[in-house]
């Protein structure tokens, strides 16, 4: 088992003490009846009185300076309480995308702007293309300048900076800076299964672009890895909150006289349950571990973790459905919006089988082809 040091629980009962008091079911389904995607008090107050904005991000530019551990504690939190914020795609993606590829001057300037909430970013990463291979973009800049689709962008109609990835001129893939809202820039909602994290597809249409110093191909290897092993931390997050939740019903649920908790069918299916949740934990907490120790098998443990929160939270949310019964599939009952959330994330960044070949490829280079 994984084991936390004392300060990095103290992390964790921070953040859910202030999730669980800003960001309940309730709260939640009102913003999703709402025009907001987000409550920006809210998150302004996350990233700056928690200090969590950049928590990862070394305070030379205003960060924390502590690791993706910490990174990991935080998101599996938000992951938890299902909170719904632009913070994966500004203080995670589009950060991440800074440090790695960003200048002294572009990171000096922008980071902290991302880190205490004044400026909102995000990542344009898909094309219809690359849904499956995440290197297949067909996309390019040409003279300092692009035009192309993007789509599935989380967070785009909040964002005010947008990471472009997409081919130099050289086609290496490269990461470019656009600043919105852009009159050659359109960004249109598209409509989602998981609510809670709004998505939209941008046409660049002759825009202007900036060329973050350090973008080529091993560039793009490590943030994707990052991304993923982000992502995974906060599956697992949800996981559990589904695997909790069915666990309470349970005890609580009647039936024949007794509580259904007592039954066989449902003690082995929590069972079962709780270890698929434990196993993509550990996947998802050693391969931030990895991040942090510079390892370099960090793109197999990337794509191990996000198999095992792929199955880990799809059969969370599946069995926690089952559990409930036929409250479980109504409006009312909670368990819908987790599905949604694991079905989102199932497929965003790469499916499970994506990242089985994935996985085998990078551990087949790594030992020398054989």
């Amino acid at each position: 088992m994984y084991a936390f040091s004392e300060e990095q629980l103290q992390l964790r009962d921070a953040v859910r003490r202030f999730l669980d008091d800003k960001s309940t079911t309730q709260q939640t389904r009102a913003l999703l009846d709402s025009a907001e995607s987000y409550e920006s008090l809210t998150y302004k107050s996350l990233l700056t009185d928690l200090g969590v904005g950049g928590i990862h991000v070394p305070e030379i530019y205003g960060g924390a300076g502590l690791s993706y551990v910490e990174l990991g504690i935080v998101l599996e939190e938000m992951g938890r309480n299902l909170y719904p914020s632009p913070f994966f795609s500004s203080n995670v993606l589009a950060i991440n995308a800074l440090l790695l590829a960003g200048s002294e001057e572009q990171k000096s300037e922008i980071l902290p702007q991302l880190i205490g909430g004044e400026l909102v970013g995000t990542v344009a990463l898909y094309e219809s293309s690359n849904q499956i291979d995440l290197h297949n973009i067909s996309s390019g800049v040409s003279q300092s300048r692009f035009s192309g689709t993007k789509t599935f962008i989380t967070n785009g109609s909040d964002a005010e900076l947008v990471v472009l990835v997409t081919r130099s001129e050289d086609q290496e893939i490269g990461f470019y800076l656009v600043r919105v809202p852009n009159e050659n820039v359109e960004c249109r909602e598209i409509e989602s299964l998981d609510t809670t994290r709004p998505l939209s597809e941008m046409s660049f249409n002759d825009v202007s672009v900036e060329l973050l110093l350090g973008s080529d191909g091993n560039t793009f290897t490590a943030f994707i890895d990052l991304a993923l092993i982000a992502l995974s931390n906060e599956m697992v997050g949800g996981s559990q909150a589904l695997l909790d939740s069915a666990v309470e019903y349970a005890k609580s649920r009647v039936q024949f006289g007794r509580s259904i908790d007592s039954m066989q069918a449902i003690k082995h299916k929590c069972a079962d349950l709780l270890l698929e949740v434990e196993l993509a934990k550990s996947a998802a907490y050693r391969a931030a571990q990895a991040v942090t120790d510079s390892e370099s098998t960090i793109s197999e443990f990337a794509s191990l973790a996000k198999v095992a929160a792929n199955e880990a939270y799809m059969q969370a949310a599946k069995d926690t459905i089952q559990v409930h019964g036929g409250i479980g599939f109504t409006w009312e009952n909670d368990t819908h919006l987790w599905y949604r959330r694991a079905k989102s994330s199932e497929v965003f960044l790469g499916t499970s089988s994506t990242h089985q070949e994935r996985f085998l490829q990078c551990h087949v280079q790594a030992n020398g082809g054989s």
